[in-house]
């Protein structure tokens, strides 16, 4: 009974309708980030793998019924699936917590996310038009664009939020009627496998939900390179998504990517002329730094703050940063858990070595914490870290740390702030802070990012667009765009009176 329990657990492979083991029976243990402990296992699929994986969806997109289902049924799956996840949360949300190191209630407020994600797109495609009539200039002539599913699709997930970027890619694609095979991050693949669970449960067909447990080189790389992929859908970094943009140039597959992000938060000193907006600009600069300890694309991971105000910013944001509770992010009380992996603490590491060589100061953390009851000398923890003196040469300055590292520059024109914020290859994400209406609007009119919040940070809704400019991607999730990267437009012309057309003479 232990053997077959524990063989079943390898079953995170599926294909088909089927729950499968590695073809080459390989596995990978599963760490907790807070303690380096092993607490699951997963299948360590291949190119064999993929290759069942594309094939399955491949015939259920092409011989089954999922792309010619009415969009009101597809709406009415998606709802369950909602429902399915707002029942599971406790347990979804402390696998999240577990298995990528946040905190118990961001795990839960990520399945939240997800479920609202599944509900919007339901709506969204269940209220749209049959199509778009196109006046073609005579009663004899019927026009029509209407848009059809793009067929087989590649899902590859970053690691950081495992489900619900997961659910920004598989939620509109199956809307659109699409089949997919998913390929989560190899460290944090848990939720994921638990949401094709949930899809099963829904009653989607077999072979249109299909994961594939396994790392980038072989999977991710095959998915993005198969001829039967119609298009790949990457979120992650910079290095990884030039990768797969290359593999599936020769067959031309539709790509969209969501990479990194150095994002700029620009506080003028009008938006800290009260008590009460000075401690609002200081909490929220936290935030867009360190929550789930800065592993965010779209962290603030810039501080850019008017000169008049910025020493006692700095130091009020320095004394909070210190006081942030770190330890096991299911621990009563913990603010801050763990990196993903030691390979994640020591590029953190890293960085804020070669600041500090550059000449940055230093204004709290830099190291790692002193081991607890809540925060394993084992974990991969790291403190909260200011860097003050900061400047565009800088590594840490322009480069993604993804990890918890927020550094400091000064402007004292709201030009120099405009010229300081779009100083970067990337243009994710962006905010201003400021007591002006006029300069909120023209700021963030200039500045080069896909996402721009006037004094706050980091609110997504599912009814707008999520992208990037610069090397931040290309492609947008969320919203109308995010359902239309999984359609293909079609335009169909109907002629009423058809009458012979005689192109040569004889």
């Amino acid at each position: 009974m232990a053997d077959r329990a524990h063989s079943q657990a390898h079953r995170t492979i599926h294909a088909g309708g089927d729950w499968r083991e590695a073809v080459s029976g390989a596995t990978r243990e599963i760490l907790d980030p807070a303690d380096a402990l092993p607490f699951a296992v997963v299948a360590e699929g291949d190119e064999k793998d993929t290759d069942l994986a594309v094939a399955a969806a491949r015939h259920a997109f092409d011989a089954g019924d999922w792309p010619r289902t009415p969009a009101a049924e597809r709406a009415a799956l998606l709802r369950r699936v909602s429902a399915l996840l707002a029942r599971d949360r406790e347990k979804l949300g402390l696998l999240e917590s577990r298995d990528a190191g946040k905190t118990l209630e961001e795990g839960r407020v990520d399945i939240d996310c997800v479920a609202d994600a599944f509900r919007y797109f339901a709506d969204l495609v269940a209220g749209e038009a049959p199509g778009r009539v196109v006046d073609a200039g005579s009663p004899d002539i019927h026009s029509v664009v209407v848009h059809e599913p793009v067929g087989v699709c590649a899902l590859i997930t970053p690691w950081n939020y495992p489900l619900l970027q997961a659910s920004w890619k598989i939620a509109p694609a199956l809307a659109a009627g699409n089949t997919f095979v998913v390929k989560p991050s190899e460290i944090t693949p848990l939720t994921t496998i638990a949401l094709i669970e949930l899809l099963v449960e829904a009653g989607l067909p077999a072979g249109v939900a299909n994961i594939v447990t396994g790392p980038g080189h072989s999977v991710g790389a095959r998915l993005a390179e198969h001829p039967d992929v119609d298009l790949v859908s990457f979120t992650g970094g910079l290095v990884s998504g030039t990768k797969v943009a290359q593999a599936a140039a020769p067959t031309v597959k539709k790509v969209a990517l969501e990479l990194g992000g150095k994002n700029p938060n620009v506080v003028f000193a009008d938006a800290c002329a009260t008590d009460e907006g000075f401690d609002t600009a200081v909490d929220q600069a936290l935030n867009a730094a360190f929550i789930h300890s800065g592993q965010v694309c779209s962290a603030g991971a810039r501080l850019i703050v008017e000169e008049p105000v910025r020493e006692r910013f700095v130091a009020e944001l320095a004394r909070r940063a210190q006081k942030i509770r770190l330890g096991r992010g299911t621990a009563d009380g913990v603010e801050c858990g763990p990196l993903v992996s030691e390979q994640q603490r020591a590029k953190v590491e890293a960085y804020v070595a070669s600041a500090l060589a550059e000449g940055a100061v230093l204004r709290c953390g830099g190291k790692r914490p002193e081991p607890s009851a809540e925060r394993p000398a084992t974990g991969w923890f790291y403190q909260p870290t200011v860097l003050d003196a900061c400047h565009r040469e800088m590594r840490v300055v322009r480069e993604e740390v993804f990890g918890p590292v927020l550094t400091v520059e000064t402007f004292r024109t709201e030009d120099e702030a405009v010229a300081l914020a779009n100083d970067t290859e990337y243009g994710l994400a962006g905010a201003v802070w400021t007591a002006d209406a006029g300069r909120a609007r023209r700021v963030a009119g200039r500045l080069r990012h896909g996402t721009v919040w006037i004094n706050d940070f980091h609110p997504y809704l599912p009814q707008a667009e999520w992208g990037g400019f610069g090397r931040s991607g290309v492609g947008r999730e969320l919203g109308p765009s995010g359902l239309a990267e999984y359609r293909e437009t079609k335009h169909v012309y109907q002629n009423l009176a058809p009458k012979p057309v005689r192109w040569f003479a004889g």
